[in-house]
């Protein structure tokens, strides 16, 4: 069983206040308080700082807190291969970029929980730098990402490849055409996803490789949720560069249109990216196996 005060400083990292903490672990906060103190003084470092009414965490306190999360994952994960072998539950943590999360993904993983007795999986999203960072601590068990990854302590398995294109709405002028050119979308108003994400990064890249600049773009609006760019295209206030397996049901329902842009290669993959030590490989691959089954009515 992991140290009690552990516990404490996660949740006190968490809230941000002894308060909350002693209030979600019902426990006093004079207790909190205690257990703090005392994994201070095991620890030899001050773990947090009070400014105003808020508790921030010391620079120690941050090495201290990665170390925690890392912690508590490989217990999490330690009770759950135990149950696993037992005929117990197996429960994971899915990190999902804000991409693929719009991907039929999301539904293979429903269903293997669906039909699965005793799985449960946590799904959170992120970008993809977030969930790597995640993935290395041992916060979450699995990242199933858009790009290229370049950690080498990483294992990473091809779900599916994928493509970005220009997305208007089908009545934009634009929608008559087979494709389009850069110069075409200089003159568009484009709403694009806030910096950081793969494939806000992936199109950076290709314009960089023609030489050309983003500042170039008449940008109207950063927005992170997929799903709200996509509405304001159909409600024809801009167009995007996305995938489009992020767009698979508005594609078939002719809401959304999807053009390729000349001289541009955006070819990507979708991968599961785990640790080397994934003691879950063979749920990766059945989660594969359905995600390519051409059988599964998923859009």
């Amino acid at each position: 069983m992991i140290d009690p005060k552990l516990y404490t400083f996660l949740k006190v990292a968490e809230y941000e206040s002894f308060t909350m903490a002693a209030r979600s672990l019902n426990l006093t906060q004079p207790a909190v308080s205690q257990h703090m103190r005392a994994l201070e003084s095991e620890l030899g470092v001050k773990l947090t700082r009070r400014t105003g009414n808020t508790i921030r965490l010391t620079k120690e306190g941050e090495k201290a807190l990665t170390a925690a999360k890392s912690i508590s994952s490989v217990y999490t994960q330690l009770k759950n291969e135990l149950s696993e072998t037992y005929g117990m539950k197996r429960e994971l943590t899915i990190g999902i970029t804000h991409t693929v999360e719009s991907s039929r993904i999301t539904e293979v993983l429903a269903r293997y929980a669906s039909e699965n007795t005793g799985a449960r999986i946590r799904l959170i999203s992120g970008t993809q730098s977030t969930l790597l960072q995640q993935l290395s601590s041992s916060e979450i068990d699995l990242a199933i990402t858009d790009g290229p990854v370049k950690d080498d302590t990483l294992l990473k398995t091809v779900i599916d490849t994928d493509r970005l294109a220009l997305i208007v709405s089908p009545g934009s002028p634009l929608a008559r055409k087979t494709s389009v050119s850069v110069d075409d979308i200089k003159k568009e108003k484009m709403i694009v996803r806030l910096p950081g994400s793969g494939t806000g990064n992936m199109f950076l890249a290709s314009l960089r490789a023609m030489m050309i600049n983003i500042e170039d773009f008449n940008i109207i609006l950063e927005i992170d949720n997929i799903a709200t760019i996509k509405d304001l295209i159909q409600r024809g206030y801009g167009v995007s560069v996305m995938a489009e397996s992020a767009c698979l049901e508005e594609l078939e329902k002719h809401t959304l249109t999807a053009l390729p842009i000349d001289q541009m290669k955006l070819q990507r993959e979708i991968s599961g990216v785990c640790r080397k030590n994934f003691p879950h490989m063979d749920f990766l691959r059945e989660i594969i196996s359905l995600y390519r089954n051409e059988n599964l009515p998923l859009s």
